[in-house]
């Protein structure tokens, strides 16, 4: 069939939407919303095929709005202007109800772009629903952000997708025109990884492989998986499985690995931005102080590519990537916040020690705030021993300085101006 069974059984009202309940239950906010006719513009953030964009369908049609849809991927600052256009003509002529303005992958909107959305957002000419697979925090330019309401979609776990197979057998009339046996769904449900319409796109291709009567196991989903592989989906499962392996080859210090794994996300049209800001984070995480400069080159890698795009911005990644395999590593700085915020969780708000507070008055002075305070600055090297913890957590040591040539600089400095306290 030309149209996928994703498409085919796509629900048209909230009754029939599968999960989200946080937002679209019975007493969800957005349901609420919807009942009382007051839809505001809206970011739904969450990974792929978890029904972002049946949602925004199914708003507009219970909610009795006009929609218009665009995709970032493949829209201009012209197309979003021209859609606003007409829905400006359309309000007040046939609804008293703004249009909704629908356009997936709002993430990968310029800033420009993004600004053209702006007035009509404003002046109610439109009520906007953004879907994005990325940190909108991140995506959305702050003046778009205020304007919008932002609500996080959760993966569907193993009962949503169990009754989507169901709703699959029920309702389409292909598959339910063939005698199928759902005897083992082990192998469905992991290769979905959460994804609705991965998990129907999986079934479909098997059911129409195979002849009636068809018993579903898991070893013969995997062999019609395995032999009709797909390509890189950079939205897919695959965008996290070749990220996860970039990411480990080059905290494995394997350049080679590294630059092929890189290779696959370019020729799969991976977003740069996405792979740059990994990279920022890998530099800080996994190298950290056994080589500052890597953070300096990950984020300079960031703000070019961001700048300069394909097919030019692969030399940049490719550059970056390479240094960042060499560099010394360490998870040290990593290791101390996490160490640091889990004593915080442990120990709740210890009073600051008196001698370390500020005393802006008279009566802080008299309570003796700041008293006794040793201004490193006065004292010989700029160092004067003193206590800097509250006195329940004394001498807790937090970090650890790795095992590499400047951290080890680190270790003997530490240990010449303590001499012995939080064990160094």
């Amino acid at each position: 069939m030309n149209i996928p069974l994703a498409e085919r059984i796509r629900p048209k009202t909230l009754k029939d939407y599968i999960g989200q309940e946080h937002i679209v239950g019975e007493n969800g906010t957005l349901t609420q919303s919807i009942k009382h006719g007051i839809i505001p513009s809206l970011i739904l953030w969450g990974p792929p095929g978890i029904g972002k964009t049946t949602l925004a369908h199914i708003i507009a049609n219970e909610s009795e709005r006009p929609f218009f849809a665009l995709s970032a991927i493949n829209s201009g600052v012209k197309d979003v202007r021209d859609v606003i256009d007409k829905a400006k003509q359309n309000t007040g002529l046939f609804t008293t109800k703004n249009p909704i303005l629908f356009i997936d992958e709002i993430h990968r909107f310029s800033k420009s772009q993004q600004d053209s959305l702006l007035g009509a957002v404003e002046k109610g000419w439109v009520t906007l629903i953004g879907a994005t697979t990325e940190n909108p925090s991140f995506e959305v330019i702050p003046a778009l952000l205020s304007r919008c309401q932002v609500y996080v979609l959760n993966s569907f776990d193993k009962d949503n997708l169990m009754t989507l197979l169901k709703v699959a057998l029920k309702k389409d009339e292909f598959i339910s025109n063939k005698k199928i046996n759902l005897k083992e769904t082990d192998a469905l449900l992991h290769l979905s990884g959460g994804d609705a319409r991965k998990l129907l796109n999986i079934f479909e291709l098997v059911v129409t492989s195979e002849n009636n009567p068809i018993t579903i196991t898991n070893e013969l989903v995997l062999k019609k998986v395995q032999s009709n592989p797909a390509r890189y989906d950079k939205t897919g499962e695959q965008h996290y499985d070749i990220i996860s392996a970039f990411i480990k080859s080059i905290r494995g210090s394997d350049p080679n690995a590294a630059i092929y794994w890189l290779a696959r996300m370019i020729a799969g049209g991976e977003d740069v931005k996405f792979i740059a800001r990994r990279m920022l984070i890998l530099a800080s995480e996994d190298i950290g102080n056994a080589n500052p400069t890597a953070l300096i080159m990950a984020n300079n890698t960031f703000q070019a590519v961001t700048t300069i795009g394909y097919p030019e911005a692969r030399i940049i990644l490719s550059q970056c990537a390479i240094y960042l395999a060499n560099s010394a590593k360490s998870n040290s700085s990593y290791k101390a916040i996490d160490d640091a915020l889990d004593l915080v969780k442990k120990t709740d708000d210890l009073s600051v020690p008196l001698h370390l507070r500020n005393a802006p008055t008279k009566l802080m002075k008299e309570l003796n705030y700041g008293k006794d305070y040793k201004y490193a600055h006065g004292f010989s090297g700029n160092f004067a021993k003193q206590e800097f913890m509250p006195d329940e957590i004394s001498n807790t040591r937090l970090y650890e300085p790795g095992e590499n040539t400047r951290e080890n600089s680190f270790r003997a400095f530490l240990k010449n101006r303590w001499k012995g306290k939080y064990g160094y």
